[in-house]
């Protein structure tokens, strides 16, 4: 029998590190000698690979002004975590909603635009690790809403497309899960808005970390 598979995106979803990512945007510009984005603009790209992120934000940059943006925002956000600097607490709820679903008998999996070093410091900060089976990051994978990610969960838990879940707030969360053939269900305290999470493929919008646990029952 194939595992039950949800699929959790991080930033936006799992974590609130909305400050810190902008925060961390804005001075990577600004070391680029670059005129930085709106905050508002970098709340809508977070989810996406570095690279495909600061390409939405600032379209006109040649690619060495590109790589100059990923390697400051890098060196910023990891100095910023080395530091103490860096928040990023979990939603209200979210653990005992992970705890609660793996005991279950749910299968847990992680689908982020962070890098491996940030995912890992996050959950591992949050005492989170233990709960996951698979965890995907922008580091081996195209950016979402490329599919890979989730495939590459859905092999590593043993589960078929039909029998998984992605669990996310954002539009390329929900178009990434449409490319795997796997149902979505949208969050409403992260960075896009419900209908656009319907919009794009939303089987249902949790507004609350309560409602999550039957939701997921009743889509699979």
């Amino acid at each position: 029998m194939s595992a039950r598979l949800a699929v959790f995106d991080c930033d936006g979803t799992l974590v609130d590190g909305q400050a810190d990512i902008c925060l961390t945007m804005v001075e990577a510009f600004k070391r680029a000698s670059l005129t930085p984005p709106d905050p508002n603009d970098v709340r809508r790209i977070v989810g996406l690979s570095l690279p495909v992120a600061i390409r939405h934000l600032a379209p006109d940059l040649d690619e060495a002004q590109t790589r100059s943006v990923v390697e400051y925002y890098k060196s910023g956000y990891f100095a910023r975590r080395q530091e103490g600097l860096l928040r990023e607490p979990l939603y209200d709820g979210i653990a005992d909603l992970l705890g609660n679903l793996r005991a279950s008998g749910w299968t847990l999996a992680v689908a982020t635009g962070k890098s491996d070093r940030g995912l890992a410091a996050v959950l591992a900060a949050h005492g989170l690790t233990d709960l996951f089976t698979s965890l995907q990051t922008a580091d081996r994978h195209p950016s979402k809403p490329h599919p890979a990610m989730l495939e590459a969960a859905l092999f590593e838990a043993g589960a078929q497309p039909a029998d998984a879940v992605m669990i996310g707030d954002t539009s390329f969360d929900m178009q990434m899960a449409g490319a795997a053939g796997v149902r979505a269900v949208g969050v409403a305290w992260g960075y896009h808005p419900p209908e656009e999470l319907r919009a794009t493929g939303a089987a249902d919008v949790a507004h609350k970390v309560a409602d999550l646990s039957d939701m997921l029952e009743r889509v699979l």
